[in-house]
């Protein structure tokens, strides 16, 4: 299947990124080269490292990148300090991450990651570790429950859990559509009713869980971060509140000047700044982009700046 990507929230991206065509870049989340792409054609002594956990990922992008100033590495963002180590670059001059599950993991159904059509429960990014069928056949019902709850902010969870380990008794859950008819099987009529994918809370939190995503996000995020250049800017989109929250107030804090508690009536910290906000509001999708790419819906755009 060929990995399709249409790049969200592009131009806003770019201009985000205030491109040095000298500079070096790093694109955490390659998916199918959209951003990368862009990227690159704006450089021309400058450099960009693409980087991606999915191994088609990779193929698809070095395909894409050829003939531009651009180097893929297959490698999760959390690892951008070792990669950039081993390419010995000390500092870069803007950082892209674009969160979430691309179109082609979506759609390609043997990947596992969708609920409208049947295929191996597996939903693993990198394609290697355990699967989210191992996950959903081993934990108990509790932390079962913290994922879902956690993760999807599911207000089932616990009804969902249980029918989780009722059934494995039976025969273990091997398919997304098993899944997902589980899922639906745990909730109220009328809440089946009004809500047209029930199971679409408990993918994302499952998901989430597989790849440890919450973590690599958190881990990342410093990463990167202490590898930007003085100027140098920090765009992540984000697709859900999850994922928003935490960037949120990573960015808050990187912009914060004082650190003291809130009662405490002087600064005594000294604290000075590392970063400020580009934008203090998210920016999101036009109507002519949700138009063209249902995808956009639910993106968000936050811009930071090292100091």
């Amino acid at each position: 299947m060929e990995f399709s990507h249409i790049p969200v929230l592009l131009s806003q991206c770019l201009d985000g990124l205030a491109i040095d065509p000298a500079g070096i870049y790093l694109d955490g989340t390659a998916g199918g080269a959209g951003h990368s792409k862009e990227i690159a054609k704006r450089l021309t002594t400058g450099r960009l490292i693409s980087l991606d956990q999915d191994p088609d990922a990779v193929a698809t992008a070095t395909a894409r990148l050829k003939g531009l100033p651009a180097q893929v590495v297959q490698a999760n963002f959390r690892e951008t300090a070792r990669v950039l180590d081993e390419l010995e670059i000390p500092f870069i001059n803007g950082a892209l991450l674009d969160l979430g599950v691309s179109s082609h993991q979506l759609d390609d159904a043997e990947r596992g990651f969708s609920y409208h059509a049947d295929a191996p429960l597996d939903m693993r990014m990198s394609q290697q570790g355990p699967t989210a069928a191992d996950l959903v056949n081993t934990l108990d019902r509790e932390e079962l429950t913290r994922i879902l709850r956690d993760y999807g902010e599911e207000p089932y969870a616990w009804q969902i859990a249980g029918k989780i380990v009722k059934a494995r008794e039976e025969a273990p859950i091997l398919t997304t559509l098993q899944f997902a008819d589980l899922i639906a099987s745990a909730m109220p009529p009328a809440e089946r009713r009004k809500n047209k994918n029930p199971a679409r809370r408990s993918f994302q939190a499952v998901r989430i869980a597989v790849n440890g995503e919450l973590d690599a996000l958190n881990e990342g995020m410093e990463a990167i971060f202490s590898r930007l250049a003085p100027g140098g800017r920090f765009c992540i989109i984000t697709f859900h509140s999850l994922e928003d929250r935490l960037v949120k107030q990573k960015f808050r804090r990187w912009a914060q000047r004082c650190t003291c508690p809130p009662e405490q009536p002087i600064c005594t910290c000294g604290g000075m700044p590392k970063a400020k906000l580009i934008t203090r509001k998210p920016i999101e999708a036009d109507a002519g982009e949700l138009e063209e790419n249902r995808r956009s819906r639910s993106a968000k755009l936050r811009v930071l700046e090292k100091l």
